[in-house]
């Protein structure tokens, strides 16, 4: 049975495109409530955890599709 792009990748941009728009919309909601202050170690830290834990899953689940495709 052959993998077409509506059966791999499709699902793939929808997941982190739609994912993408609710995260991005969370933390402009974090910014605009002043909940995070970027100057605080801390506080910039998770921001970057966030955004790095965010590409992190984008890309092993990318890389898990790449290897299920045999590529």
């Amino acid at each position: 049975m052959e993998l077409s792009f509506a059966r791999t990748w499709l699902p793939y941009i929808y997941l982190y495109g739609v994912g993408g728009i609710i995260f991005l919309t969370g933390m402009f909601i974090i910014f605009k409530s002043k909940s995070i202050n970027i100057v605080r170690p801390r506080h910039k830290k998770w921001f970057g955890v966030l955004i790095f834990g965010f590409l992190w899953y984008m890309f092993l689940h990318g890389f898990s599709i790449l290897a299920a495709l045999n590529f």
